[in-house]
């Protein structure tokens, strides 16, 4: 197994991404300098090692290098390389993997766009002998392999036709491509084709991730990914965007321990508000993760009619009944609690939102899912108006109907909509899904990219509401707090039976 250097911080740990796309979080839990990058902020990484004295042809060597040892290694028993070069640097890293694994006996063949003069792409080019074909010359074989250096992540259109062609021929013919950087015709910076596009088997990236190798559907279209070490300093890498993989690095500090003085109280008094009885279950899910994840306590504070379906199942969820604002507005005098999650299976509008609305006047830390995001709707702006600690966690749905414009844009990726979204509220945005991405209006977010499939069951939602509740009610800053039950709603998941309920995912934790 080759290993390549996945940047950490002060040092480097070898790590392999050699691993099927639902085992990202042993990657994730390893990353400590975990920043994600777009295309422009690596552009500036890229001037910037220049700047500092590293010649671009050495960059240019070790990242064709690396291309060739992953296509030796994992395609052993090719008949043909067949590397299809762009006219840039992505081209150039094409040329130097032909060299290399010329060099080792593989037949090789060229094909695509000559470099212009002067550059880095040319060198490359020129390093190596032999012709450079026209693209559209290209027809696949049986035992070929397709290297695409044609564009990588610094293309921001769809593909010319005469590319688009190509890669459905290759698409037809079944081919295994590895992609260099990015799969041609995917945006480094969305995770969204600009139009036709490959579908790798393996991707090799350098120096550190790109926002389109996590989002959705990028991260499928990726393969597996390699990170290569080309020699760019640590220091350049912690410049740029404030996006990271979700990973222990961004919450971990904040999450406080139990003391041996510790009691109920200090570890934090949530809430969740219940529905009326026939949709109370979803209540009784969030109560349960709030406890099973660290509260103290948690307190089911359902309508009347509802009291008396919840007795029949809960014991350590303590009950209060509450029957309107009022009541809720003298239960508020009680400082020691400290969190609310409202929304699960509650209903009513108008007192989702008078209820919502009176726990960000008294101060308390507030979690709004489902029914609770559903009471504001596009007037979602009108929460920026309290300062207390807010978190929203829209699916796609409901992200569509709290920011139909944000949906509207398709220039925008995930992390732009949830920032945007997180800006407009002044709360943090979970906004969920396989590529869940957490935003805070300070303009932090990450990316959280191992969330198994199994989580796509009724009630996960609930369960996520009631972790990050937790969280709130223990103190962690609302940032944080989202951070990291995002991270353990996935690895209860991972615990938990293939064919989970809700039940089953609570357990888990």
């Amino acid at each position: 197994m080759r290993y390549w250097a996945l940047f950490l911080g002060r040092r480097r740990l070898p790590v392999a991404l050699d691993a099927p796309l639902g085992a990202w979080h042993a990657v994730v839990m390893a990353i400590e300098n975990n920043r994600l990058f777009t295309p422009a902020a690596m552009g500036a990484v890229d001037r910037a090692a220049i700047e500092n004295g590293i010649d671009g042809p050495g960059l240019m060597e070790r990242a064709g290098a690396a291309v060739a040892a992953c296509a030796l290694e994992h395609w052993p028993a090719m008949t043909r390389a067949v590397i299809l070069c762009g006219p840039g640097n992505n081209g150039g890293d094409g040329h130097v993997a032909a060299r290399h694994l010329s060099e080792t006996g593989v037949p090789v063949a060229r094909y695509g766009m000559l470099p212009k003069d002067g550059t880095d792409a040319a060198w490359a080019y020129a390093s190596f002998s032999g012709a450079v074909e026209p693209l559209a010359d290209y027809r696949p074989e049986r035992g070929d392999l397709v290297i695409d250096a044609l564009f990588g992540a610094g293309l921001d259109r769809a593909v010319s036709d005469e590319v688009a062609s190509v890669i459905e021929r290759v698409a037809t013919a079944c081919v295994p491509v590895l992609a260099v950087d990015l799969p041609s015709g995917l945006s480094g910076h969305t995770g969204r084709p600009t139009g036709v596009c490959f579908t790798a088997e393996r991707t090799v990236t350098f120096a550190a991730l790109k926002t389109g190798h996590v989002l959705l559907p990028g991260r499928d279209l990726c393969g597996r990914l390699e990170v290569a070490d080309i020699g760019i300093p640590t220091r350049l890498l912690r410049s740029g965007d404030t996006v990271f993989l979700n990973a222990p690095s961004l919450y971990a500090a904040e999450i406080p321990a139990p003391s041996g003085a510790s009691h109920k109280y200090a570890r934090g008094h949530l809430v969740v508000f219940s529905g009326p009885m026939i949709s109370s279950g979803a209540a009784r899910m969030s109560a349960m993760a709030g406890l099973r994840s660290g509260a103290g306590l948690v307190t089911v504070a359902s309508p009347p009619g509802a009291v008396m379906a919840q007795s029949a199942h809960l014991t350590a969820v303590m009950q209060r009944s509450l029957a309107d604002g009022h009541a809720l507005a003298e239960w508020l005098e009680d400082k020691r609690l400290s969190a609310f999650v409202l929304g699960p299976g509650f209903g009513h509008p108008e007192t989702a939102r008078a209820h919502a609305e009176a726990v960000l006047r008294a101060g308390r830390a507030l979690v709004l899912d489902a029914d609770g995001l559903t009471a504001f709707g596009e007037a979602v702006g009108d929460l920026a108006s309290f300062e207390a600690p807010l978190v929203l966690t829209p699916h796609e749905g409901e992200f569509r109907r709290l920011f139909p414009d944000l949906l509207a844009d398709a220039a925008l990726s995930k992390i732009d909509r949830a920032r945007r979204g997180a800006e407009r509220t002044g709360a943090v945005v979970v906004y969920k899904g396989a590529d869940t991405v957490i935003a805070s209006p300070d303009g932090r977010a990450a990316v959280n990219c191992d969330a198994p499939a199994k989580l796509a069951t009724a009630g996960s939602g609930d369960v996520l509401a009631g972790i990050i509740g937790s969280f709130l009610a223990r103190g962690v800053p609302v940032f944080e707090a989202a951070c990291a039950g995002v991270a353990l709603h996935s690895e209860a998941a991972r615990r938990a039976p293939e064919h989970m309920t809700a039940e089953d995912l609570i357990a888990a934790i």
